[in-house]
């Protein structure tokens, strides 16, 4: 069995650089704490991929193998810099005055990543009153291996919507909920995200996925439950009892 083109897969991976050994990325999260590139804030899940599209992308050599893969596989994939991250241009490396750093120019060390005029490049060398800062990506140039399993197909719209929403919402999926009838979905914001800057655009993409990934859905509902925590339970008032008077 293979994978048709728009097809949503669930994997798991680590990647590293072949000729170094170097472990840079993982959704494992026992794997990320192994190799010492566990970060607290990252949600270790599987990776949502769509074949052949853009929603869900990874690189290209390892799109087109897992293309040919089934549920259940576990392979090693060798993408070279063509179809990984790309050859280095050696017009991407560029040497700028220190002092066009300004205040952090007494901060940045080799090997930092930072932005100059809108672009992210890393310090290769300071010297001189001089920075040389490489354009390139990290890993252009190099192979790059991905241990892979594959690990689940989501063919039905319960399952897809399901899975855009881990994919999309950064909140545990414990906290995730949602309700599908015929053409039309529910989905319940969580309470922690519902005043976060991001939310108008997590919801744009959210229903442009779900009307993609399941064109039979004709409405997608956001359910927004907004709690007034200033307000206190009032305790009932209780009447005092007239003190009993004695028969004369």
């Amino acid at each position: 069995m293979t994978f048709d083109k728009g097809s949503l897969i669930l994997v798991d991976y680590t990647a590293k650089v072949k000729d170094s050994e170097e472990v840079f990325d993982t959704t494992l999260e026992d794997d990320a704490k192994k190799y010492s590139i566990h970060e607290q804030n990252v949600k270790y899940q599987p990776k949502l991929v769509s074949i052949g599209e853009v929603s869900y992308p990874v690189l290209k050599g390892l799109d087109e193998a897992l293309a040919k893969t089934a549920v259940g596989d576990k392979l090693t994939v060798e993408v070279t810099p063509e179809k990984g991250f790309g050859e280095r241009d050696s017009g991407k490396v560029r040497m700028i005055p220190i002092r066009k750093l300004g205040e952090d120019a007494e901060k940045v060390s080799v090997g930092d990543t930072i932005e100059v005029d809108n672009k992210r490049g890393i310090i290769r060398f300071i010297g001189s009153g001089r920075v040389q800062i490489d354009y390139n990506h990290r890993y252009a140039g190099k192979t790059i291996l991905f241990d892979v399993n594959v690990l689940k197909s989501l063919d039905a719209p319960n399952d897809k919507v399901d899975g855009i929403l881990k994919n999309r919402l950064p909140v545990e999926d414990s906290k995730i909920s949602f309700d599908l009838k015929d053409k039309e979905v529910s989905i319940t914001i969580p309470e922690e995200i519902l005043r976060a800057d991001g939310l108008q655009i997590m919801k744009h993409f959210i229903q442009l996925d779900i009307f993609k990934f399941v064109p039979t859905l004709e409405k997608v509902n956001f359910v927004e439950t907004h709690v007034n925590k200033q307000t206190k339970e009032k305790k009932p008032e209780t009447k005092e009892k007239a003190p009993e008077q004695k028969a004369a």
